[in-house]
């Protein structure tokens, strides 16, 4: 039964199947567009709509809490306070609370119809009346929030995990204090009455629920249209670049502390623009309407459809939303006529109405035992590669092209890329580096090595920005670069890999290579929003030279680049890093043990290849433990040991210098194994 079930399932989606993803995608939003603008046609239910609102504001609430929580990965249990300064802008600036005298002042924004004038209450005098219209109010109030966003991110951005967690809280706290406390403003614990409704061509919505409803489902896609565009973009890889590893998304050139900010401001206006919607459709608003569970409920709502995911945070609001103003009330309903006709005092008089927390925290802790994921996956699981694709032929090469596109040109010169002089780095009591001086020529390679524990990685990241020296110089092609931030020392032209890999497990292939891109492309959040030529040019040309940067590896790469880099194989994630370093076109890479974990045959092919990269004209840096990599690939060989450089020269000199059998062999064995090579493995 169930094969034949499947079958018939089969055979009813197939002519779908044939359809190419992008006009499916395009049937179902003409679909789903058709069904929300017929749903107050065919039910005529002024309730069931006003709640199907209800249902879209939290959406939009929702979908600008995705930006900081799903893109960003930062965790705010005080998004509430947004929806509740967007909220009182609109009513402070429409209701009778503010009445301040009249005076000339005044006369221009009464032309522009902000204000009008109005007799005093007392005395003879007259007033001013603000009349803000409410399709003025959601641009203003949107920034107003996002002011206030970046306002509050920027002494609190420092902060990560359950920290930033608990300062978004208390901000989210203080808001509703605010308004209950400044009564002059807000009038206090008795909210604000007689809010404008919304006017449209000399027509009041008043308080019927459809008017209301078609334009939330209106903000709706506008928000869902531009989530889309902003996390397919520059600005959204960033985003989930910070999420996935905050020093790696630095470390490939993307300034952490400006788009955190720009994430809370773009969160922070989807949230202002739903509260002067919310409060022009009660025409009302008290400071219990903002309070944390509010942020909670929205934090559920989007767990539950889909962490990062647009589509799923616009479901989980949706079914969240109704089940809590409709269908919970339909089932106590049901329950109580199901409970008279069996004669059942406790199913009569049950109420699952007040109930919604407790429900909303069963629905979340199954989500987390079951589907963590959510309703609609941010990330789509994407089937295996067939044993055609595995093997597939892929241009290997095409070095010429790459010189052209700007990675490496380098001429062999004496001259240094990187001169590093007098570098001292200490941790606490410990000494990591003492005075290290060494010295990168142009288009060379050479290669640090040294015992575990010798301060190979620390010399990288002082480098490159991660670990900030005491004392010393680095400069790159003379510029000074020590005390430069890690995003900015990428710009310059040093990229670096990383030990213990640092990649973006749950973005493809393409898209880490595209965020080592980052500091190269130039669209801002207006460009990825609008999609203007330029914008799409750019966009198009970054995606063919990550594919040129994958044809270096043969067929390793190309046919994976919609690949989530988790699920790939170890060699194959090294290879992704490296590749993901040469798309920012570095003047200088910088590997930390590339071929740690590979075997021999793969430790030969990545040599060749970084061979043939240095042959481009790249000049490289590298720690190797693998002695056989440094003498196949260095020109200059220094050895590190506790932090200072104990021999520097040819391979073949260094592996017989009496310092570096003693640090890789110790004392007693030296006399020995004078004459033996020194296996750095």
């Amino acid at each position: 039964m169930n094969a034949t079930a499947s079958a018939a399932v089969s055979v009813l989606t197939r002519p779908f199947t044939r359809i190419p993803e992008v006009q499916r995608r395009r049937i179902w939003m003409m679909l789903l567009t058709a069904a929300a603008v017929a749903f107050p046609l065919v039910h005529n239910n002024d309730a069931d709509i006003d709640s199907m609102a209800n249902a879209a504001a939290y959406a939009t609430l929702a979908l600008g809490l995705n930006i900081v929580v799903g893109f960003a990965g930062l965790l705010d249990l005080g998004y509430a306070a947004f929806f509740a300064i967007g909220a009182y802008t609109y009513g402070i600036l429409t209701a009778f609370q503010l009445q301040p005298e009249w005076s000339a002042f005044w006369e221009p924004f009464q032309f522009l119809g902000l204000v009008g004038k109005m007799p005093a209450e007392t005395g003879d005098g007259s007033v001013v009346h603000f009349t803000l219209s409410f399709w003025l109010a959601l641009p203003f109030a949107a920034c107003l929030a996002a002011f206030f966003g970046v306002l509050f991110g920027a002494p609190t951005l420092r902060l990560k995990g359950d920290y930033l967690a608990i300062v978004t809280l208390g901000f989210g706290e203080i808001v509703p204090i605010v308004v209950r406390n400044w009564s002059d403003l807000t009038n206090g614990a008795a909210g604000l009455n007689g809010v404008a409704a919304p006017r449209l061509f000399g027509w009041s919505f008043g308080v019927d629920a459809t008017p209301y409803y078609y334009v939330a489902i209106a903000l709706v896609a506008l928000l869902i249209f531009v989530s889309v565009r902003l996390r397919d973009s520059r600005i959204g890889r960033a985003w989930m670049a910070i999420r996935e590893d905050e020093i790696a998304a630095g470390a490939m050139g993307i300034n952490r502390t400006k788009y955190k900010l720009l994430a809370f401001a773009i969160g922070a206006a989807f949230g202002g623009m739903t509260g002067v919607f919310y409060v022009a459709k009660l025409q009302t608003a008290t400071p219990e309407m903002f309070g944390f569970p509010v942020s909670v409920m929205i934090l559920v709502m989007i767990v539950f459809g889909g962490i990062g995911s647009v589509w799923g945070v616009v479901l989980g609001a949706f079914i969240l939303q109704l089940l809590q103003s409709w269908w919970l009330q339909d089932l106590t309903e049901w329950l109580h006529a199901i409970g008279r006709a069996v004669d059942n005092i406790w199913l009569q008089h049950v109420d699952l109405v007040p109930s919604i927390e407790l429900i909303f925290g069963l629905i979340l802790v199954g989500m987390m035992l079951f589907r963590r994921q959510g309703l609609i996956p941010a990330t789509r699981q994407q089937a295996a590669l067939t044993l055609d694709q595995q093997h597939a032929e892929v241009r290997r090469g095409g070095f010429s092209d790459l010189k052209l596109h700007g990675l490496g040109g380098e001429m062999r010169s004496p001259e240094a890329a990187l001169d590093i002089q007098d570098v001292t780095v200490r941790f606490g009591g410990l000494t990591a580096l003492n005075k290290v001086e060494l010295k990168v020529p142009r288009g060379g390679v050479v290669a640090v090595i040294g015992p575990n524990g010798s301060g190979k990685s620390t010399l990288f990241n002082v480098i490159t920005g991660l670990v900030e020296a005491e004392e010393g110089s680095i400069r790159f092609y003379g510029d000074e670069i020590m005390g430069l931030a890690d995003y900015q020392i990428l710009e310059k032209g040093i990229a670096r890999t990383f030990q213990n890999l640092r990649l973006f497990p749950n973005l493809t292939v393409m898209e880490n290579a595209l965020i080592g891109q980052h500091a190269r492309l130039k669209t801002g959040v207006l460009a990825a929003i609008l999609h203007p030529p330029g914008t799409m040019a750019e966009e198009k040309q970054a995606r063919e030279w990550a594919m040129e940067i994958f044809s270096i590896f043969g067929n390793r790469l190309a046919p994976r680049v919609t690949q989530v880099v988790a699920g790939l194989s170890y060699a194959n994630r090294r290879r992704i890093e490296i590749a993901r370093a040469l798309a920012s076109r570095p003047r200088i890479l910088l590997l930390d043990e590339p071929t740690a974990g590979m075997n021999p045959a793969e430790t030969l092919e990545l040599a060749e290849q970084i061979k043939s990269l240095n042959a481009l004209g790249l000049t490289v840096l590298l720690i190797e433990h693998k002695l056989d990599v440094v003498t196949t690939l260095a020109d200059t060989v220094y050895v590190l040991d506790h932090g200072e450089v104990i021999a520097h020269g040819k391979p073949d000199e260094v592996r017989r210098d009496e310092e570096v059998l003693r640090a890789y062999l110790g004392r007693n064995a030296q006399a020995s194994l004078a004459g033996a090579s020194v296996n750095v493995a």
